[in-house]
């Protein structure tokens, strides 16, 4: 606190007079965000974090040339840009197209509410009929992180690192140096986890530069939640520690109560490194390449209306993500050779780009109306007490992450039970789409106001707790294609949910899991009621019918699209970068990000692509030392 500010008291008294009436004009959502703004400025939140904003440098200070340039600082781009400026004799040059983040995006449990804002993208899906029926055009929200932080500053920050054997597989499909080992050692790298009793096993670090923590407030319910997870045979355990199944209070990228982006864990500690430049607003359009020698040797970006050409000396590195790099290298002439000739865009490296989308899909609004009052509710948080504790003390409910207070993978009767590779996760909420009386969530989840009304304002005002349960390994495979040459028009998004009719069934199995969670004595004492979807009462309730009805109209994306620069080797027909991340075919430029995931991770992706940004930032640190080096011996010089 301020050292000016003499007692708790008269802090309260001096921010408390803008906030009178707070809980009583609660239902105008409009009363909440300057109000909480008002108060972290006023109590100078942001002093409380030990470093400043990374420094956007200006357009005529930048240099024409970098040893390398990283293209997007999201997830995995901060932590390349800080890993690869470690050297001291190397530059680097950090793209972004967003800006720095916001006092709102701090806040975790408003992490809905930053979705369709400045710092989303703001992509939607193509409509495909079969799912996202209850969303607005039949196409569901897929919100992208258009920020210093990436998708970590619009996510619900839950750290979850999949299962071993996700990376097992990885491995055997011809990716050597990708199995579990190896990825622990890249997690433990980055992460400073916050938990005395989690520091002292094999699967955790402290020290690193991610915080990871429990959020510091809980409400009654996901002890419940916990304790019906133990009443149907499953454990309390660290899921990301020696085995998945089971049940845990959530753990998350925070830090004081506040949400820790990779912007603010890898970037803001290193602003002022003189040989990494960040420039924000910067919309790359394509990679330069060289058709005759097909080598990578600079970027072409938008800034401020103006077109620039900068040079890489080393190399060129895409973490753009799974949507924005597919992008970038089609426009560049990379991708696949029919596509880009419809588009007259002229043909470098014919490679399956945009191919191999996969995305973790599940049930929303899988609601239990419960007797109690004691969930997340807009006329409880958004009040003048929830906003004093978080912005003064850094607790209270505003530091639960989205509103999700817990998580567990359990096993349906598709996959063995005894081999600890669990097919469904939930994420338990302790509230639903209504809780916040229609201000912004059903907005976020891309909702139609017919089925809102129908399905959640009849129960506007009460508690509940939600579950949504996600299936964690698809078989189904989408596609992202260009919509034009133009590099500001958004991709075309095709997500195939359900195309195998297996990813159905097993989901079916995953929601009658969770409504016999509702049914334990842990949530009988709630009693817990479940909502039905009145479009579905054509169906006989609780049957797989019906479960599939709701399914296919309220189809949630947690927003974890990966695979669309697929890793594998060059006998893989769909590869598109080598194990070392390399862009087959052209010299000199490498994708690390969410899109070289050749399958999807069983588990929440933030996590597994920090690793990805870790361990890509080591194999480009062993080339290139390892040619410096050479390069010392005469004839050895570095190519």
């Amino acid at each position: 606190m301020n050292p000016i500010w003499k007692t708790t008291s008269e802090v309260m008294s001096a921010i408390a007079g803008p906030l009178i009436g707070l809980s009583s004009a609660a239902s105008n959502f409009a009363y909440f965000l300057p109000a909480l703004v008002a108060a972290i400025a006023y109590f100078q939140y942001e002093m409380l974090d030990p470093e400043s904003r990374p420094i956007d440098v200006p357009s005529e200070e930048l240099h024409d040339r970098y040893d390398f340039i990283v293209v997007g600082a999201g997830s995995a781009g901060a932590v390349v840009a800080n890993r690869l400026s470690e050297i001291e004799g190397w530059s680097v040059l950090l793209l972004e197209a967003g800006g720095d983040e916001t006092e709102i995006s701090d806040v975790p449990l408003m992490a809905a509410y930053l979705q369709l804002s400045q710092l989303d993208w703001k992509y939607k899906s193509e409509p495909q009929g079969q799912a996202c029926l209850a969303m607005n055009n039949g196409r569901c929200n897929w919100p992208r992180g258009k920020v210093i932080g990436g998708s970590s500053v619009l996510n619900y920050m839950l750290y979850l690192r999949g299962n071993k054997k996700d990376y097992e597989i990885w491995e055997s499909l011809g990716n050597p140096g990708w199995g579990y080992k190896d990825a622990l050692y890249y997690f433990k790298k980055s992460e400073d986890n916050k938990n005395p009793y989690l520091t002292k096993t094999p699967y955790h670090s402290e020290g690193g530069y991610l915080t990871v923590s429990e959020a510091p407030y809980h409400t009654p319910l996901v002890t419940s939640f916990v304790e019906a997870g133990k009443q149907l045979g499953y454990k309390n355990r660290d899921i990301n520690g020696q085995f998945q199944t089971g049940f845990m209070l959530a753990q998350g990228t925070v830090r004081r109560g506040a949400r820790c982006s990779t912007g603010k864990a890898f970037l803001r500690p290193i602003r002022l490194r003189t040989n990494l430049h960040v420039a924000m607003r910067s919309h790359v359009t394509r990679v330069l390449i060289d058709p005759a020698t097909k080598v990578a040797f600079g970027v072409e970006f938008v800034r401020d209306g103006k077109l620039y050409r900068i040079r890489a000396r080393k190399e060129v590195i895409l973490s753009a993500g799974a949507v924005n790099s597919p992008q970038i290298l089609m426009l560049s002439g990379i991708g696949p050779k029919a596509d880009l000739e419809k588009l007259n865009i002229p043909l470098i490296q014919d490679l399956q780009v945009g191919h191999n989308l996969q995305d973790h899909v599940g049930l929303g609004g899988l609601t239990f109306v419960i007797d109690k009052p004691v969930s997340i509710l807009l006329s409880r948080v958004y009040a003048v007490q929830p906003v004093l504790q978080y912005a003064v003390f850094g607790g209270g409910p505003l530091t639960i992450m989205g509103g999700v207070e817990g998580l567990a993978f359990v096993n349906t009767k598709y996959v063995n039970a005894s081999d600890d590779f669990p097919d469904i996760e939930f994420h338990f909420i302790s509230g639903s789409t209504h809780s916040d009386g229609g201000a912004q969530l059903k907005k976020a989840h891309g909702l139609t106001e017919t089925f809102y009304k129908k399905s959640f304002e009849p129960i506007t005002g009460k508690d509940s707790f939600s579950l949504l349960p996600v299936l964690l390994r698809p078989k189904s495979r989408g596609l992202i294609k260009l919509r034009s040459r133009n590099p500001f028009d958004p991709p075309l998004i095709y997500p195939n949910y359900f195309k195998d009719d297996f990813d159905m069934k097993t989901l079916i199995e995953g929601v009658k899991i969770g409504v016999a969670l509702s049914r334990t004595p842990a949530f009988k004492y709630y009693k817990s009621k479940f909502l039905p979807f009145p479009d579905c009462s054509h169906i006989p309730v609780h049957t797989d019918p019906y479960y599939e009805c709701m399914i296919r109209l309220y189809s949630a994306t947690i927003y974890h699209p990966v695979g669309t620069a697929k890793m594998g080797p060059y006998w893989d027909e769909q590869a598109v970068v080598d194990s070392d991340l390399r862009v087959y075919g052209i010299k000199n430029l490498r994708v690390i990000d969410a899109s070289i995931m050749p399958t999807l991770v069983s588990g929440n992706t933030n996590a597994p692509v920090i690793m990805i940004g870790e361990k890509g930032a080591d194999l480009i640190k062993a080339l290139w030392i390892r040619r410096t080096r050479l390069g010392a011996f005469g004839n050895l010089k570095p190519t």
